[in-house]
């Protein structure tokens, strides 16, 4: 039956290319934007989880950049206690290589060496600070915590793990070397006391370089997985909430041409109720 007040046929086509313009819309954005999910309209629940990620992606880069500066200030200690051994070790062979320390000028000589030698390592523990922190100098008295990850827990709940590096305090190992004059050297008794000196802070120092080495060892180590699991997360992300870019352009398409035949559709539609004129002539 034909009818002038209702299209049946013009209702079924309007209403297809709705559902056509709908997809259309949802296809075309997913291109422009690159993401299937981009808001909690596109998919609840994907979209939370994948807020989720994102928020633990930027505190994660945080950290990231915290275990950067925890590695720097470590390093710096380190170095510097290296340097204090090269120092040490150099003055130990400035003693055992005075030659004949009976002479006067000589004595003269290698206590100005010694001295000089001191006088550089108390630079040394003075000045290797790194953001404001000198794990050497003896300022320093706690354990200096370095931020290493974030842990979530099974119910949602985040806590911060963190690597605790302790200081060592090496600014009393100058004054082994300095204030020294040439009678402090005029037997062998005082050089052997000398000696025994030096290599009781050598081995301060050695252990020392030890102990900031194996941390800032730990602290690079956790840097290379924060960095990888920040890598995973955005991938597992995207898995979520990226677009398919060929199925998305391939959708597009076919929409495009479903959007085309629904207007024609809708227009041979809209010609039915013309034909009822031919009745009347």
């Amino acid at each position: 039956m034909s009818s002038i007040l209702t299209n049946s046929s013009a209702l079924v086509a309007l209403q297809t290319l709705k559902q056509t313009n709908k997809g259309l819309a949802a296809a075309q954005n997913q291109v422009s934007t690159g993401m299937k999910v981009a808001t909690a309209k596109d998919n609840g629940a994907v979209w939370a989880i994948a807020s989720v990620m994102r928020s633990d992606i930027s505190g994660l880069g945080t950290v990231s950049e915290a275990l950067a500066v925890g590695s720097a200030t470590v390093g710096t200690a380190r170095t510097a206690a290296e340097s204090i051994t090269g120092l040490l070790t150099m003055a130990k062979e400035r003693i055992l290589g005075g030659g004949d320390l009976t002479n006067t000028a000589t004595r003269d000589k290698l206590v100005a060496d010694l001295n000089a030698i001191g006088d550089q390592i108390e630079t040394i523990v003075a000045s290797a600070a790194f953001n404001g922190v000198n794990l050497v100098h003896g300022v320093v008295t706690a354990d200096v915590e370095v931020i290493s990850s974030l842990a979530r827990a099974a119910d949602g709940t985040l806590s911060v793990e963190t690597i605790a590096v302790t200081p060592e305090d090496l600014s009393g190992i100058a004054g082994v070397l300095q204030g020294w004059v040439a009678a402090d050297l005029e037997d062998q008794a005082a050089i052997d006391a000398t000696l025994t000196a030096l290599e009781d802070e050598l081995t301060v120092a050695v252990d020392a370089a030890a102990a900031f080495g194996t941390a800032q060892k730990q602290i690079d180590i956790q840097a290379d997985f924060v960095g990888n699991f920040i890598d995973a997360l955005k991938t597992g992300m995207g898995a979520m909430v990226d677009a398919d870019m060929e199925e998305a352009s391939a959708r597009l398409s076919a929409l495009q041409v479903q959007q085309q035949l629904g207007i024609q559709a809708l227009s041979i539609a809209n010609q039915a109720p013309q034909s009822l004129l031919a009745l009347f002539r």
